[in-house]
């Protein structure tokens, strides 16, 4: 597989957008992480407040560790916030934690895109590791069907990461929106500064949708190639 040029013609891309993406997130967080917020308030002190703006009373707050790997835990009802993004006064820690109550807001609300996904999560997963062995026992087997029963399972992944954009897109809209009605974010560069970090992390999801379309595309070719040889 990995000595077949046309292998490395879909995964290529597929590296290099992902690598554009994370690259693109970690330095617009680098500036923003840096340039501290007018009110000086923490990650976690604009938490505490949308928290309560929001109604958000079951939401617990915690730290969780590492760089970037803030998130919303619906299951437990949990903003977990990195260090620097809770302990910092910058604009980033105000992107950030706002576009992960966004998230909190959209599961208090049954937001349908985001019910939606959380359906898709365990499927695709079992989808992503499953289906790129049943599409190799199908080439060695030789049975097309199996192979493109594989194609079909392994597309779960694309699938979910398709699913994943609304749902990121709406909290960043959310996220937005709580900064402006709460009066955490005051001056037209801090705006600017959200607006950077949300789109520089939308980016990231649609970096991953591509690299999920070019790994299907080159399964499926490999597998149609296969079915014209055997025909």
């Amino acid at each position: 597989m990995y000595g077949d040029s046309t292998y490395w013609l879909f995964m290529i891309p597929a590296f290099l957008l992902v690598s554009l993406a994370q690259l693109w997130v970690k330095s617009t967080y680098k500036r923003w992480g840096q340039t501290r917020n007018s009110l000086g308030v923490t990650g976690a002190d604009a938490a505490q407040r949308l928290l309560q703006q929001g109604n958000l009373t079951d939401v617990s707050l915690t730290q969780t560790p590492g760089q970037l790997t803030d998130h919303y835990d619906p299951r437990k009802k949990t903003l977990a916030l990195s260090a620097a993004v809770a302990q910092q006064p910058s604009v980033a820690s105000l992107a950030i934690t706002a576009h992960e109550i966004g998230h909190a807001v959209q599961d208090r609300e049954g937001y349908g895109p985001m019910r939606f996904r959380s359906m898709l999560a365990m499927p695709a997963q079992l989808g992503s590791n499953l289906g790129w062995i049943l599409i190799v026992i199908g080439l060695v087997l030789g049975s097309t069907d199996l192979a493109w029963l594989g194609v079909v399972v392994f597309s779960g992944g694309a699938l979910f990461a398709l699913a994943t954009l609304p749902v990121e897109l709406n909290a960043s809209s959310r996220a937005r929106a709580m900064l402006d009605e709460s009066g955490l974010v005051r001056t037209e560069e801090e705006r600017g500064g959200v607006a950077s970090m949300l789109k520089a992390a939308a980016f990231t999801y649609v970096a991953g949708l591509g690299a999920a379309i070019f790994q299907l595309l080159y399964w499926a070719r490999l597998v149609a190639g296969s079915g014209r040889r055997r025909s």
